[in-house]
């Protein structure tokens, strides 16, 4: 696989959670959806994993991003949304506050940023994006849904 060029543009969704804006590769997403689907509970998963859909016939895992950020729940809004993503493993659904546009990046504005701090929320992140007068923190899909991680 060839190495990204710092000028190589790559899109991502943004999404908000509370007022911080996430971002994740458009690549990885498959469709966004209105909360109001159903969302079965499923016993014994962890307490960030909400439930399951069924989409188009095929049963997606949802996980609850806030619990998984260990921040208070909210109630569902006109603006909840459900991203679809899809990884290299899974295909999972992720409850986020508000859905709010796609931005283009270079690889060269999107800064890591795991030596900052060892917070374990770290895991989960890609690195920030810089764009003119406001900061996207770009996730790590695989290892947000990884249910290994704390």
């Amino acid at each position: 696989m060839a190495a990204e060029k710092s000028t190589d543009v790559r899109q991502f969704l943004v999404f908000k959670i509370g007022d911080q804006e996430y971002g994740v590769d458009i690549q990885r997403v498959v469709t966004i959806i209105e909360k109001n689907m159903n969302i079965a509970r499923i016993p014994k998963t962890p307490d960030f994993i909400k439930g399951v859909i069924n989409l188009r016939g095929e049963i997606i895992p949802v996980m609850n991003i806030r619990k998984r950020f260990r921040l208070p729940e909210i109630e569902d809004t006109e603006e909840t949304r459900i991203i679809v993503l899809k990884t290299d493993e899974i295909v999972i659904g992720i409850i986020v506050d508000a859905v709010a546009e796609v931005v283009r990046l270079t690889n060269d504005a999107i800064e890591n940023i795991t030596n900052y701090t060892n917070d374990v929320m770290m895991d989960y992140i890609y690195g920030v994006g810089k764009m003119n007068d406001k900061i996207v923190t770009i996730l790590n899909i695989e290892k947000l849904i990884d249910i290994n991680v704390a």
